[in-house]
């Protein structure tokens, strides 16, 4: 049995700016129904719809429930046939924070514990690991998303081996991996899927164009890769398990080989 046959399976996809008008993720209800779609025709059959939460677009999840509702309503009549759930793409901002810590399930993916956190771009302060730590005493399952995508921790893999190793669970984006979102962000998701701490791939998919929402050729390229049961693990049973808001399944351990690059003798000698 080849890989792509053992693949034919589900895929759930847990990131995804699906639903329409609300952030730089789909425009308008014909753009999510032509994303799903083309979703379904790739083989994932579950979607969370994740909006960012962030100082740039209101978020509002009674609003984006019924969005979710309409969205839902629409497919059927299209015959497009997938499981949609709600969560946000949730910015560590304070306001956010302090959110979170009062009502968790207000961002979480379909109100379970896994919450989807997104790193700022150009820095991070040295209080995130306090905000990782309030976000677990609220009762929350953190999950890093795209974390091969950020400047800092390009820079600086080593920090994001620590947080996984204190329990972060880390979501690559499928384009990486395919290596549409650059060189260093394909070679770091490749470091990260040897060293076995990806949990999830997702598309972070935000049309059907640049950002589209499909998932199995980056699923087959890490079975072929890495072998087919960590890839099922990664593209179907963990991202299930966060859609139902179950507990994953046991993980393989995860290598955190990363190494300081070497100094030359001019940079130690300066202290660079």
């Amino acid at each position: 049995m080849t890989e792509s046959v053992r693949l034919n399976l589900v895929m759930v996809d847990i990131h995804h700016h699906l639903l329409p008008g609300l952030d730089d993720g789909s425009t308008d209800l014909q753009t999510s129904v032509a994303m799903a779609r083309m979703a379904a025709e790739d083989g994932i059959t579950h979607i969370v719809a994740t909006p960012h939460a962030n100082g740039s677009y209101a978020y509002d999840p009674v609003g984006n429930q019924a969005l979710l509702q309409t969205l839902r309503e629409t497919l059927a009549a299209e015959g497009v046939s997938i499981t949609l759930g709600l969560g946000c793409d949730f910015h560590l901002s304070y306001d956010n924070i302090q959110g979170a810590r009062t009502d968790p399930r207000r961002y979480t993916i379909n109100a379970t514990d896994y919450l989807l956190i997104e790193l700022p771009d150009f820095a991070i302060p040295p209080q995130m690991e306090e905000s990782f730590y309030d976000l677990r005493l609220a009762g929350t399952h953190l999950i890093l998303t795209h974390p091969e995508r950020n400047p800092v921790l390009q820079k600086h893999p080593k920090r994001l081996a620590e947080w996984v190793q204190q329990g972060m669970l880390v979501q690559v984006t499928t384009s990486s991996v395919l290596g549409h979102m650059g060189p260093v962000a394909e070679k770091m998701a490749h470091k990260l899927l040897s060293d076995r701490s990806v949990h999830f791939l997702a598309t972070d998919a935000h049309n059907t164009g640049r950002r589209p929402p499909k998932m199995r050729a980056a699923c087959e390229l890490v079975a072929k890769k890495y072998g087919t049961d960590y890839a099922n693990l990664i593209c179907r049973e963990n991202p299930l398990a966060v859609f139902e808001g179950r507990s994953l399944p046991a993980q393989p351990q995860s290598e955190h080989v990363y190494e300081e690059p070497k100094r030359s003798f001019f940079q130690r000698l300066f202290g660079k």
